[in-house]
C-alpha cells in the first residue's frame, strides 16, 4: 500500500513537492506513522521528477547561510524584481518579490512593467498595510529602487534603505544570499508554468509558505502566524488537533 503517493495532489492543492524530511512532517500531521517513514519518504522523494526539480527551494547552500541579520519579524525585507517571464494575462510579464530575513515568508505580485510607482504600490499594499513599517529594505541599486520618490517615501516613514551591487552579488552579505536561494527556486517553478504563471503563482507561495525552511526548521507559516496552516492531509483526520 502507497501512503505517500496521494500527498503531493492531495485536494489537487500540494502539487509542488518538497524534500523527504518535509514530507514525512506532512504525513505526521495527516495522522499517519511508520517505522521506516523517513527513509521510505526519502526514497520517495528520489524517485519523483517533481520533486527532483523543486526540491532544493528551501535548502541554503552551509557556506552562504549561517545566521540573518534581522532582529524580529518583518523587520527587514528584501525586494527583487524577476524576470521578463512570458507575457501572461493583463500583460503581466515581470515579479516583484518581498521576503522577510526572519520568518522567510514571500510576498508576491506580478507586474506588465517594472517602475517606481509600481514598487510603492506593492510596498504600500503587500508590505506596509499587512505587517508594518520595516526598520530595513534591502534591494538592488536598480533605477526603480533608487527612484527619487521611493527614497522619499522609506525616509518619510523611517525605513532605511540597503542597496546591493547587481554586478557584484558577493558583496550582498549572508542575509541577501538567502534571499537569492529562495528567488532562485521560485523563478525556474514559474517559469515552467510559460504563459499561465500567474495562475500558478498563489500555488507557489502556498507551498513555500508551508513548507519547513532549512534555516529555521519552521514554516513561514509557522513563524508568521503562531500555527501550522491546515493542509489537505489534515482534512481527513479523525480528530482535531490539539
Amino acid at each position: 500500500m502507497n501512503l505517500l503517493g496521494p500527498f503531493p495532489t492531495a485536494a489537487g492543492q500540494n502539487k509542488y513537492l518538497i524534500g523527504g524530511h518535509s514530507l514525512a512532517r506532512k504525513a505526521l500531521r495527516g495522522g499517519f506513522y511508520w517505522p521506516t517513514m523517513q527513509t521510505d519518504s526519502k526514497e520517495h522523494v528520489k524517485k519523483c521528477d517533481k520533486c527532483q526539480r523543486h526540491g532544493d527551494m528551501h535548502l541554503a547552500p552551509p557556506n552562504e547561510l549561517k545566521t540573518l541579520s534581522s532582529p524580529w519579524s518583518f523587520a527587514w525585507w528584501g525586494m527583487n524584481l524577476l524576470g521578463p517571464f512570458p507575457t501572461a494575462a493583463g500583460q503581466n510579464k515581470y515579479l516583484i518579490v518581498a521576503v522577510d530575513y526572519f520568518t522567510k515568508w514571500i510576498e508576491a505580485e506580478p507586474l506588465a512593467s517594472i517602475s517606481a510607482f509600481n514598487v510603492l504600490r506593492f510596498f504600500k499594499r503587500n508590505i506596509l498595510a499587512r505587517f508594518g513599517i520595516p526598520q530595513v529594505v534591502i534591494t538592488d541599486n536598480g533605477t526603480q529602487f533608487t527612484d527619487k520618490k521611493v527614497r522619499e517615501f522609506m525616509a518619510k516613514i523611517g525605513t532605511s534603505q540597503h542597496f546591493t551591487s547587481v554586478e557584484h552579488p558577493q558583496t550582498n552579505g549572508q542575509a541577501e544570499a538567502a534571499n537569492r536561494v529562495m528567488l532562485r527556486g521560485l523563478k525556474r517553478r514559474l517559469d515552467e508554468a510559460e504563459g499561465k504563471w500567474t495562475e500558478e503563482l498563489h500555488s507557489v507561495l502556498w507551498s513555500y509558505r508551508t513548507t519547513p525552511h532549512s534555516t529555521t526548521g519552521e514554516t513561514p507559516f509557522r513563524l508568521t502566524y503562531g500555527t501550522e496552516a491546515v493542509i489537505p492531509v489534515e482534512t481527513g483526520a479523525s480528530s482535531f488537533r490539539t
